[in-house]
């Protein structure tokens, strides 16, 4: 592995802290940047056995990208509560950060997301024309399709019991807050990222997010586009080396970065 360097820095949005992490490479000049976003925890406490996205983030950094890894609102060191809509906005603080950055490519900014993280990178990769490749991995096309999001009482008590609802009186309202889960669905933005390079991957095995999510973001999504359909792989992509490998040979092509991976 080669040596990268890692700064700790903090974005700010909303009156909300954000833990993150930039990865740089050795040299000088500027470096095409990649974000990775994280999808919608699971657990309260993480895996002691897991490395986490710092170890797919040296990854990538290893191969000539700068990149920033960030918590999203409720999630890790970050503060405030889950909340989709404010999950796109929690990217855009990310994309303005690199944006600033005189070491970033700024004709070479990517996003990589994962599931909900995934969704809220389609979202914003639609409106902010500063991104200029989008990787989807493991995306629903619709949140209120999956099981689990179609009640959404329930769903909302889960995050409450997994620590992403922190602040007992959130949401202020229940139905604004569901209604960002709809408005945040891929499936009505998908087509807005063309022409800009777009990547689907998923694991014929996702049993939390069922492959016809893929298919339906694919068909929907304008040129050029590309899918890649994972064999035997499930909802948790970053673990997968087939589907991270595709991943990064697809972000070098693309950067015109070196194919050697």
């Amino acid at each position: 592995m080669k040596s990268e360097f890692v700064e700790k820095v903090t974005l700010g949005v909303d009156g909300i802290r954000l833990a993150a992490e930039v990865y740089y490479p050795e040299g000088s000049g500027s470096f095409p940047a990649l974000i990775i976003c994280h999808g919608i925890p699971a657990r309260r406490t993480p895996d002691p056995l897991d490395p986490g996205y710092p170890l797919l983030a040296r990854r990538f950094c290893d191969q000539g990208f700068l990149v920033l890894i960030f918590n999203f609102r409720g999630s890790g060191e970050s503060e405030g509560n889950f909340d989709m809509m404010g999950w796109t906005r929690d990217l855009g603080a990310a994309i303005d950060y690199l944006y600033k950055r005189t070491d970033v490519d700024k004709s070479r900014l990517s996003v990589m997301g994962f599931s909900g993280g995934a969704a809220a990178s389609a979202y914003c990769t639609a409106r902010d024309k500063r991104v200029s490749h989008l990787v989807l991995c493991a995306c629903p096309a619709r949140f209120f399709d999956i099981a689990g999001f179609n009640r959404i009482d329930e769903f909302i008590e889960n995050c409450r019991q997994v620590g992403i609802i922190r602040d007992a009186d959130f949401p202020p309202s229940l139905e604004k807050w569901a209604a960002g889960f709809i408005e945040t669905s891929p499936l009505l933005c998908v087509h807005d990222v063309s022409p800009r390079p777009i990547l689907i991957v998923h694991g014929d095995a996702d049993e939390t997010v069922p492959l016809s999510n893929a298919w339906d973001i694919y068909q929907e999504a304008g040129d050029p586009k590309d899918i890649s359909i994972i064999e035997g792989a499930d909802h948790r992509l970053r673990h997968n080396e087939p589907a991270m490998h595709i991943a990064l040979a697809w972000l070098k092509r693309v950067n015109s970065l070196s194919e050697g991976v």
